[in-house]
């Protein structure tokens, strides 16, 4: 563990995003960059992670939220970004796309199971949930999500519960679950240039999400 290259980097990225902004925007971030430090030292955050989760704190605290990271939820759940404003919360949870060595033989399936098992987990604990992941990566999103609850056909619900019994029995995902999920934005991290671009869902899967629509058959 380097801690000194960790401070280095996310202080480096924390002054660039701060360069001009009003005293609080700097005071807010700076608590995040902290927070931040103070996890890598105890083992439990990695840089890759962390200047991610920097650049959507920023993102976020632009809009007047104040952000925290690796808050813990539930017993099991602890979300990547939560912040709030006024009695408004909102959740990003990031995806780099990573795939670990025991799915080697089924990572997109694998990887659908994930996201759909996040936004069921995940959403509820917020008025706004939002998946945010580098451009290098694609979110494989089933469509269901795509449609308000009271839109989704149980059918489907079932259908996206079981893909995601498949590989998350820890709890397992309920049917209720999936059929309230709500997946409100993506957020696409430029950490090159310290910053987010914003995507509504219908937008994301015309444009990103179709390349894996055959791999992810009726989901």
């Amino acid at each position: 563990m380097d801690i000194e290259s960790f401070v280095l980097d996310v202080t480096h990225l924390a002054d660039k995003m701060s360069a001009g902004e009003p005293p609080e925007t700097v005071e807010r971030l700076d608590f995040v960059k902290n927070r931040l430090i103070e996890l890598y030292q105890r083992n439990l955050v990695k840089i890759n992670h962390s200047v991610m989760e920097l650049v959507c704190a920023k993102h976020l605290i632009k809009y007047g939220y104040t952000v925290d990271v690796e808050k813990q939820l539930t017993d099991i759940l602890v979300c990547d970004v939560y912040a709030t404003k006024g009695d408004g919360a909102a959740i990003v949870e990031i995806e780099t796309g990573f795939i670990p060595p025991e799915h080697a033989l089924d990572p997109l399936s694998y990887y659908v199971a994930r996201i759909a098992s996040k936004i069921s987990r995940y959403s509820k604990y917020a008025n706004q949930f939002v998946l945010a992941t580098p451009p290098v990566s694609v979110l494989p999103i089933p469509s269901l999500f795509r449609k308000p609850p009271r839109d989704r056909n149980l059918e489907d619900v079932k259908e996206v519960k079981l893909f995601c019994d498949r590989y998350y029995k820890n709890p397992p995902v309920t049917e209720d679950d999936v059929l309230n999920a709500r997946l409100h934005m993506v957020y696409i991290i430029n950490t090159d240039a310290g910053r987010v671009a914003e995507m509504d869902i219908d937008s994301y899967l015309e444009n990103v999400g179709g390349m894996l629509s055959r791999g992810m058959s009726r989901l």
